[in-house]
């Protein structure tokens, strides 16, 4: 991969030294649609930027239950990875393929040495950071302060922004999985906007009716 292709994939970072050493020492890795990228309780080998599609990040406890955390577009990388790469720390979080993606990983040594060489570098970790800080913070008023029906309604819209499509192929246990609930609950909650002629629902599919983004930034 040259850097004038880097350049139009990554707009946070401009130093054509530092392009350069992404380059060379980054690896171009895909995945398909659902595909595990990083597990819990493992080490992390390379740390991601995402090139193309997005990652979903969720949290998992030790009985195998998860929370949707954040996700990854493009250009991006995670903030927890950068933590547990930077402490020699397992992962702490799953990363799953949101559709197809393509990454750059970039080896864990590269990483503490451009921390030293590279202004931008920092600037990227820093800015990566801050993003994810504060999607992590959205994530707990969500749990804390907002009814399920409101955390269903961003969750959905998330959704729709990251895939760029009217209609989620994705099941209600799945939702419940993410959302921390039951699958019963979800259903219900559907059917009420369903009733509202928000949404339309279908066999493991969920077809949106109204503009979700919009409703939700009007809770806020």
């Amino acid at each position: 991969m040259n850097t004038a292709h880097l350049k139009t994939k990554l707009p946070l970072i401009n130093d054509e030294g530092l392009l350069k050493a992404i380059a060379e020492h980054g690896t171009e890795m895909r995945f398909q649609t659902g595909e595990l990228m990083m597990e819990s309780g493992k080490f992390i080998k390379y740390i991601p930027i995402v090139l193309e599609g997005s990652i979903k990040v969720v949290r998992q406890d030790e009985e195998g239950r998860e929370l949707f955390l954040y996700y990854l577009e493009a250009g991006e990388s995670c903030a927890l990875s950068l933590t547990c790469c930077s402490t020699s720390k397992k992962s702490e979080i799953k990363a799953i393929a949101e559709g197809d993606t393509t990454i750059l990983g970039i080896p864990v040594a590269m990483h503490e040495r451009w921390m030293d060489e590279y202004r931008n570098w920092k600037d990227y970790v820093a800015t990566t950071y801050q993003s994810r800080f504060q999607e992590l913070l959205q994530t707990l008023d969500a749990v804390a302060f907002k009814r399920l029906d409101q955390r269903l309604m961003r969750y959905l819209s998330t959704r729709i922004k990251i895939q760029n499509e009217t209609e989620l192929h994705i099941t209600h246990q799945e939702i419940a999985n993410e959302l921390g609930t039951s699958r019963e609950v979800v259903s219900r909650l559907l059917k009420q906007l369903e009733k509202r002629k928000w949404v339309e629902l279908g066999r493991n599919v969920i077809y949106l009716r109204v503009d979700f983004e919009e409703l939700v930034a009007g809770q806020d």
